[in-house]
């Protein structure tokens, strides 16, 4: 590492040799070549120093020099990976290293603790594991660790490096056992980050004489003493979230005027809220959060003029909200959500506040009409109001909240048609209406809200087309970034992961890390760079990776229709495009190829023609699903090109021809990603069929598979028992009366609404991935029958619909009606993405009974090998066998309705 080694040139009379401008040019070319060698395709500014004899390494991008040497090093954000570079010791007089937000990883090295001349250490945001030993640099005055791996306890490093020491970052890493004591000699230091780690114990009770002490995120428990707020506190940032503190919080924190931000959100303070806050007369937030605090809210904290955030977000306060809150004039950003709150939105004035920019009442039990009074409160740019029981329609009046970035009604009950005037927003970044029962068609005024980014309309009823106006959101979102830009920037509360989980959808894979790095802290970043547009994932655009800002379009679940229009191709802001679950027909447009999406579901629609070809050129896809479609001609093999592809469905699109390439991508993927396609050429290993030597670990798993499969037969000779039972009562009961159809269901009735035909509960384990096939006529239909007809439903009448799916009038190539019922249940965030398997086989033909039943059982069996995760249980089948045996034979005694009341609920 570069460190600055003190000289005893002026007791020896002479200056050591080598210690020259030219030795740290030496030194920073050694630097590049090991940076060259370690990052072969993506290089930061490192790769424009020259070996030039007549340029100063001091004109280098990322030095600094001073004194006739180099001083600093600034490397930061210049994609370094690999191991960090070991021998920055030659730069002698180096006292300023910065080689954050990379992906550096590695031990901690040891070179570094020669460096005794550094002032400013920064190795955020890398991946840099092991302990921190940092014990010889004892000028350090700023030390940023943050956003690592580091691990073990602090002790190795504090209190040795505290002598000059200001500034200590070591947030969101792996430290753990106590604090306590760590810091007492640091008598400097004004900037403690411990956040996000697993220390435990006590809090450090010096904590006060700091400027700014977050400890949030931690383990830490125990009363917080009055004591602690001594009269000499100069505190300005407490945050003490997310630990395991208890008791009263103590009104001697009234002696720490100079508070700007308090934050006890996320621990087990009990009592009331101390009305010794309100003298902190330059308090601007307050965050008392998921706490249990009383109800009652003390009067002094309207004293507070500067109070700009105010969180008491999930304290069970239940009832309706209090009538103080209408009283905080001040206030721009009231969190009130997981409340159990059931009323007085209005009562409380709230909606007078005239200063509030975000309102967050989300995860309460508020119901009725939304209140068209929000309309007026002309501040307000996000309006969170998501997972309540509001109902009715969507105030047009909304559209007159020109400052409007964030309207989220998403999980309630509300319906009605989506307002034309939202198409007034033109600053509306997010549009989050998913989860009601919205019905009508997709305005195209929502084509005019420009900054339209993130649009979420999943599993309503909307129906129509995609208006083409709706292809222009989002192509101008810079006027609201840039308003965020110059705006204040306030701490985030508590609602910002909640928010966010909704906002991000967890299937969207450039964001999946989010998922499992969501910390409150995280969230608070993510959250401010969204808002000020600055990407947080690699998108391609035009074949080139770029971190500009991108949004979603999710439809799925709805009852939409219709072409896609060609104008997709002019969303290039969108990089996840949810389609799935509807009824679109007609070519997909290949102007979809210049979408920078990253996901593209589109299954279970009724799609034709080729699969546009031009799909292969979005070199950023992960995520490509076209199950469930009516696709045909031949395969493109220009998806071989999705080197980045981790998720690929083209099942049940029974018309595709052509050969999946046995190389390249495609050939990652397993069988279920082509299943129901019996005219595509697969490779023999993505059948699993590639021959192999067997192993003791196979002949193990032969023998239980067979042992179950010996199970399975016994169970299978029991119910041919039940079977001759059956049909000598059929041919007992054939001679007595005609038989009779299944009740519910008449071929040609297009407007039955009956659910008779349903999924077995013997099947129940995978009754999202099936479709159950019901033979109404007196002819057989083979498997690849059922497979030809399962694909396709695009002229096909439905004859009934029921909780579980939709019933569908099929007909054969060669004339042979079916009915084929198309399972549906919803997924996370709607997301649904499954094959259609034919499962079981009916007969209801009287001379057929038993021929239908040995069908159901030879699908059944071949199915539970196919899937042994999901094996029925035969016992339910064989009490499902012998109900229907029971109703085939009570039905052909000339009864209209099955022996039993509960027949439908035998299938169910």
């Amino acid at each position: 590492m570069f460190c600055f080694v003190l000289k005893s040139a002026l007791l020896l009379g002479a200056t050591v040799t080598g210690d020259t401008l030219e030795s740290d040019k030496k030194a920073l070319l050694n630097l590049k070549i090991f940076l060259e060698e370690h990052n072969r395709v993506n290089q930061g500014r490192y790769s424009e120093w020259n070996k030039s004899q007549t340029l100063s390494p001091c004109a280098w991008p990322g030095i600094t020099c001073s004194g006739g040497r180099v001083t600093g090093v600034n490397l930061s954000s210049s994609e370094i990976s690999g191991d960090i570079f070991g021998n920055f010791s030659a730069l002698t007089a180096l006292n300023h290293l910065d080689l954050s937000s990379n992906t550096i990883g590695g031990r901690f090295p040891t070179d570094l603790g020669q460096c005794h001349g550094l002032k400013v250490l920064n190795l955020s945001h890398n991946i840099i594991s092991g302990e921190l030993n940092l014990t010889r640099l004892n000028n350090l005055e700023i030390l940023d660790l943050a956003t690592n791996r580091f691990s073990g306890a602090i002790q190795l490093t504090f209190p040795a490096i505290c002598n000059k020491l200001v500034v200590a970052n070591l947030s969101t890493n792996n430290f753990t056992g106590t604090i306590v004591n760590g810091f007492d000699s640091c008598n400097n230091l004004k900037f403690l980050d411990l956040s996000a780690n697993s220390f435990s114990g006590n809090i450090w009770p010096g904590f006060v004489r700091l400027q700014e002490f977050s400890v949030s995120e931690n383990k830490l428990v125990g009363p917080i003493s009055p004591d602690f707020f001594s009269e000499k506190c100069g505190l300005q940032v407490l945050d003490l979230s997310e630990n395991s503190f208890v008791g009263e919080f103590p009104k001697e924190i009234s002696n720490c005027g100079e508070l700007v931000i308090l934050n006890l959100w996320g621990n087990n303070f009990t009592g009331q809220i101390p009305e010794e806050i309100g003298n902190i007369s330059g308090l601007q937030g307050l965050y008392l959060g998921n706490n249990s605090f009383s109800r009652d809210i003390p009067e002094s904290l309207l004293g507070l003029t500067n109070l700009a955030f105010l969180d008491l977000s999930t304290n069970d306060f239940r009832g309706d909200i209090q009538e103080i809150f209408g009283k905080f004039i001040q206030v721009k950003f009231l969190v009130l959500h997981s409340n159990s709150y059931t009323g007085g939105i209005n009562s409380s004035g709230i909606l007078n506040l005239p200063n509030i920019s975000r309102l967050d009442l989300s995860f309460n039990n508020f119901s009725g009409p939304l209140p068209v009074e929000i309309s007026q409160m002309k501040s307000l740019k996000f309006l969170i109001l998501a997972y309540n029981e509001f109902y009715g329609i969507i105030p047009p009046e909304y559209g007159n909240l020109q400052s409007l970035q964030a309207l989220d009604l998403s999980f309630n009950k509300l319906n009605g048609s989506i307002p034309s005037s939202l198409g007034n927003l033109t600053s509306l970044l997010w549009l989050m209406l998913a989860n009601n029962a919205l019905t009508g068609e997709i305005p195209a005024e929502l084509g005019n809200c420009g900054s339209l980014l993130w649009l979420n309309l999943a599993n309503n009823q909307l129906s129509g087309k995609i208006p083409p106006e709706l292809t222009n959101i989002g192509l101008n979102a810079t006027p609201t970034f840039e308003q965020n830009r110059r705006s204040d920037r306030v701490t985030a509360g508590s609602g910002e992961c909640l928010a966010m989980r909704r906002w991000i959808p967890a299937d969207y894979p450039p964001f999946s890390f989010v998922y499992t790095l969501l910390t409150r802290k995280n969230c608070r970043s993510l959250w401010d760079r969204l808002l000020k547009g600055y990407g947080i994932f690699a998108l391609c655009v035009g074949g080139v990776k770029t971190f500009q800002m991108s949004g979603y379009v999710q439809l799925s679940s709805n009852q939409l229709s219709g072409e896609v229009p060609p104008d997709i191709g002019k969303m290039l802001k969108v990089s996840m495009l949810n389609l799935g679950i509807n009824g679109f027909y007609g070519d997909l447009p290949p102007e979809i190829g210049q979408m920078p999406l990253a996901v593209l579901n589109i299954s279970q629609n009724k799609f034709s023609g080729e699969i546009p070809r031009e799909i292969g050129n979005i070199k950023c896809m992960r995520d490509l699903d076209l199950s469930n479609n009516n696709f045909s001609g031949v395969f493109p093999t220009d998806l071989n090109n999705l080197n980045e592809l981790s998720k690929f469905n083209v099942s049940f699109n029974p018309y595709i021809t052509g050969v999946i390439p046995a190389t390249g991508q495609l050939a990652t993927f397993e069988k279920e990603s082509f299943l129901g396609d019996p005219l595509l050429s697969l490779s023999s290993f993505i059948n699993n069929s590639a021959d192999h030597s067997p192993t003791i670990h196979d002949e193990k798993k032969s023998k239980r598979k067979l042992a179950k499969r010996d199970s399975i037969l016994v169970f299978l000779a029991l119910v041919v028992v039940f079977l001759v039972c059956g049909i000598v009562t059929l041919v007992v009961c054939l001679t007595v009366e005609s038989p009779v159809e299944m009740p519910g269901y008449h071929l040609g009735d297009t407007n039955s609404q009956h659910d008779s035909i349903s999924s077995s509960s013997a099947f129940s384990p995978w009754i999202s991935d099936t479709v159950k096939v019901i033979r109404l006529d007196k002819t057989a239909f083979t498997h690849a029958d059922i497979l030809k007809a399962t694909g396709s439903f695009s002229d096909n009448r439905i004859i009934g619909r029921g909780g579980s799916g939709t019933v569908y009038r099929g007909v054969l190539p060669d004339g042979r009606e079916v009915a084929v019922k198309k399972l549906q249940r919803e997924g996370i965030e709607g997301y649904l993405s499954r094959s259609m398997i034919p499962v079981a086989i009916l007969g209801f033909g009287l001379g057929e009974a038993a021929e239908g039943m040995r069908e159901l059982l030879k699908v059944g069996v071949r199915c539970t090998e196919d899937m042994p995760q999901a094996r029925p249980n035969m016992k339910e089948v064989l009490a499902m066998l012998i109900q229907i045996s029971s109703y085939q034979a009570h039905s052909s005694c000339g009864s209209s309705s099955p022996p039993s009341s509960h027949f439908d609920e035998g299938l169910n």
